[in-house]
């Protein structure tokens, strides 16, 4: 839909141009070359625009529900794929590739899901696998009880390094 929408925006812009249908000597190499790139601008703002408002289209704030993941260090485990259940419904899985983990690793935020989710009390799941001290499968899971109200709501996962007990741990925060 947003390429579609792209490819008229394109075609109106050249249409309704004052030189589209002129017969006079093109414009220097120099001049040309800037009108494509101001074209190229607009229609890179215009997709921005687009992508914008089809989240506020398809998440409203009053049911606005995202999941965010991050890892602090990550020495302690190498983290393999998560799985997100809310009301034991899988809403978010994935498979970490080694330079994903390193992004993580190096202070990246993933979002994990953006969804709706209605006003009310809603239990959240999260299961961490991967390798954990020792070279050991790990699986883990953090649990959160969600008050969600009418306002968005922003989950954070938490990966972080114990280093007093030589173990991982897994949080989950609620961003107000």
């Amino acid at each position: 839909m947003k390429t579609s929408l792209c490819f008229i925006f394109l075609f109106w812009i050249f249409i309704t141009s004052p030189n589209a249908y002129s017969a006079e000597i093109p414009a220097p190499q120099q001049g040309l070359d800037n009108r494509i790139q101001d074209l190229k601008n607009e229609v890179l703002e215009l997709n921005r625009d687009l992508f914008i408002l089809e989240e506020d289209l398809l998440f409203p704030a009053n049911t606005q529900f995202t999941i965010f993941l991050s890892m602090d260090m990550g020495k302690l485990f190498a983290l393999d794929s998560v799985e997100v259940k809310i009301n034991d419904k899988l809403v978010a899985s994935h498979l970490y590739t080694e330079r994903e983990v390193k992004a993580l690793q190096r202070g990246g935020v993933q979002r994990l899901h953006i969804g709706n989710l209605p006003t009310g009390r809603h239990q959240m799941v999260a299961y961490f696998t991967g390798k954990g001290p020792h070279n050991r499968d790990y699986r883990r899971g953090a649990t959160v009880i969600i008050n969600k109200t009418s306002a968005p709501k922003y989950i954070e996962l938490r990966i972080t390094d114990n280093a007093s007990k030589l173990q991982p741990d897994f949080s989950v925060k609620v961003w107000e």
